[in-house]
């Protein structure tokens, strides 16, 4: 009975090995080896790189990182959905010129409005309600619309590549984070279900909810005052006020995350790693870099990787599977019909 019990706790443990190095969506290839020569160059006692656990700390960026950011990001498109929803209750609205653009699909108009008229949108959509609330109406907004390219469900779309990796890491000691211009509210509703990251590890853009007492006890109430736009610059600025520790690895796509692999790859306490998802597959995703749809400009980015000896992966060759099928099969219907 000892040795069955032994052997059946063999099993397990080399099955829980084998999950955590499951890296299939991956394709054996430069970046693949990099990642893992990483990671075990640096998990092995005894390696001259090796890190402790304590040290452990990886941000990843979210919009076009570890979800697409393409035709719109999630959030800019759970705001338009928003305004469409909400339109109805709000008759003055009728004379905002923005939220007429919207209701007709005027995309030009929107973009053309730049960072003010997005500001104006998200003032209209997320301000002004309690934090309970909003996280009910993001619930409801995933739980009811579908993306108009793939049909899926927009939290079942997270990379399944970007996904393997997050358990990869975890599986060997590091501690996740997401440090990403997206609004931490909305990104906080989702990245545990998608992605195994808990809410205290989700930094994004915010800014200051107002507390107060009500019938039925207390509540955080959403508002657009001291807004922090969590990109560029000032990444490693969220990194050092929410997670206090330097990061040994950062994983992004665009010229936005350059000064969080900057930060990172200036840490002099490890032995640092970079990583720039290229987007490269107009078949399965988006192909852009310099020119993106919405978001995602990737240019200073691929010039510095080189310099700093980042990786850089072609999402086109990297990766044999970009979304889950048993999550988002209708992703694979879409690739099939495209590529006939």
């Amino acid at each position: 009975m000892k040795t069955v019990s032994i052997l059946a706790g063999l099993t397990l443990c080399l099955a829980s090995i084998s999950q955590a190095d499951d890296l299939s969506a991956w394709r054996d290839g430069a970046a693949k080896r990099a990642i893992t020569q990483w990671v075990d160059d640096t998990t092995r006692a005894g390696s001259a790189d090796f890190i402790p656990l304590n040290q452990r700390y990886v941000v990843f960026d979210n919009d076009g990182t570890l979800w697409p950011e393409a035709p719109l990001t999630f959030q800019l498109q759970f705001a338009l959905d928003e305004v469409k929803r909400l339109a109805p209750q709000h008759p003055q609205w009728q004379q905002d010129a923005l939220v007429q653009a919207v209701l007709s699909n005027n995309t030009a108009a929107i973009a053309a409005s730049g960072k003010k008229g997005l500001m104006h949108l998200l003032t209209l959509t997320h301000s002004g309600i309690t934090t309970d609330e909003f996280a009910q109406r993001v619930q409801n907004w995933v739980a009811t619309q579908r993306d108009t390219r793939f049909g899926c469900r927009y939290d079942r779309m997270g990379y399944l590549p970007m996904r393997q990796l997050l358990d990869y890491l975890r599986a060997h000691g590091f501690r996740t984070w997401i440090i990403s211009g997206g609004g931490i509210d909305f990104m906080r509703v989702l990245a545990e279900q998608m992605y195994g990251i808990p809410p205290e590890q989700v930094v994004g853009s915010f800014s200051l909810a107002e507390f107060s007492l009500s019938d039925n006890g207390t509540q955080l109430r959403k508002t657009m005052n001291g807004a922090f736009y969590d990109d560029e610059a000032a990444k490693p600025v969220a990194i050092h006020l929410f997670m206090g520790h330097r990061p040994v690895a950062a994983f992004g796509n665009s010229d936005g995350d350059v000064p969080m692999l900057q930060y990172t790859s200036g840490n002099p306490a490890a032995s640092t790693f970079g990583l720039l998802v290229h987007h490269t597959d107009a078949q399965r995703e988006y192909a852009y870099d310099a020119h993106p749809p919405a978001s995602g400009k990737l240019v200073n980015g691929l010039r510095l990787a080189a310099h700093y000896g980042w990786t850089v992966v072609d999402m086109k060759q990297d990766w044999g599977t970009v979304f889950d099928p048993a999550q988002c099969p209708a992703a694979v219907s879409v690739h099939q019909g495209e590529a006939k």
